[in-house]
């Protein structure tokens, strides 16, 4: 029935937790910005970082147009229902820890700014793991001939390098993260961009994903098919969209049922 098969990541495929406010992790990037030659005591460093952070976001939502613009006055995911425009642009993170080097008088070019990002997620990280029977239905699609694709709200210098620790990276025929293409879910023109970019037709697609807005209601948006697969990070269901499929519990054997049984 379908062709390809669209997931998301995180809270999808697999588990994470990270902690961004731990004593720890603000002490050694002070330290390491220190030693690079930009001094922050470990609260001011975190404070800064924040305010930076807040700008960007800020800049985000400045670059939006609504999601009824977007898709002609046809419903639902407005700013009545997610309490904001659609986001087209996803500010890139990289750039925060690259004006924290700035401002103190310190030259960065992309690749330090990425290193630093990279030190910052490694400290964050508290788990990342792959949910039980994800790997070997993403193989056993592969097996049918299916194309699997990964629509992901996520920051490109975390997750690229979380992708290849998951070995997660390789399961995929195209990878597309907001942070690399300047918007995000459940924009339309996130998805649109994938079906353009590997010539998919929506018909012929099934989303996969734990967020009932962003992953469920975006793939509404563009004509798609979708499973929703409720797991611990899903954020609040409101039953605003009723998914082709439903797995309640995170049984990823379930998922896998669905994807290579009826959904095939």
């Amino acid at each position: 029935m379908y062709k390809a098969y669209i997931f998301d990541l995180y809270g999808t495929l697999v588990e994470i937790r990270t902690n961004e406010n731990k004593p720890y992790l603000w002490t050694k990037m002070s330290e390491l910005y220190a030693s690079l030659g930009a001094a922050y005591g470990a609260r001011d460093l975190k404070a800064r970082f924040l305010a930076l952070v807040m700008q960007e976001q800020a800049w985000g939502r400045g670059q939006t147009v609504s999601i009824q613009e977007k898709t002609g006055g046809r419903d639902p995911v407005t700013a009545a229902t997610t309490g904001r425009e659609d986001c087209l642009a996803e500010p890139d993170m990289r750039k925060v820890f690259r004006r924290l080097y700035l401002e103190k008088g310190v030259s960065c070019d992309g690749r330090k700014a990425q290193m630093t990002a990279l030190f910052f997620r490694t400290l964050s990280r508290q788990h990342l793991c792959v949910y039980d029977g994800v790997r070997e239905t993403l193989q056993e699609l592969a097996r049918r001939g299916k194309k699997r694709y990964l629509l992901s709200n996520a920051q490109s210098d975390f997750t690229r390098p979380e992708l290849e620790m998951t070995g997660l990276s390789e399961c995929f025929d195209g990878i597309l993260l907001s942070s690399e293409e300047g918007c995000r879910k459940p924009s339309p023109v996130f998805f649109q961009r994938l079906l353009k970019r590997y010539g998919l037709h929506p018909a012929e697609c099934l989303m996969v994903g734990n967020d009932e807005t962003a992953d469920i209601g975006g793939a509404w948006q563009v004509g798609m098919d979708s499973l929703y697969i409720h797991t611990a990070t899903s954020p609040v269901c409101q039953g605003r969209y009723n998914p082709t499929y439903r797995v309640m519990d995170g049984d990823w054997r379930k998922v896998a049922a669905i994807l290579c049984g009826q959904g095939s």
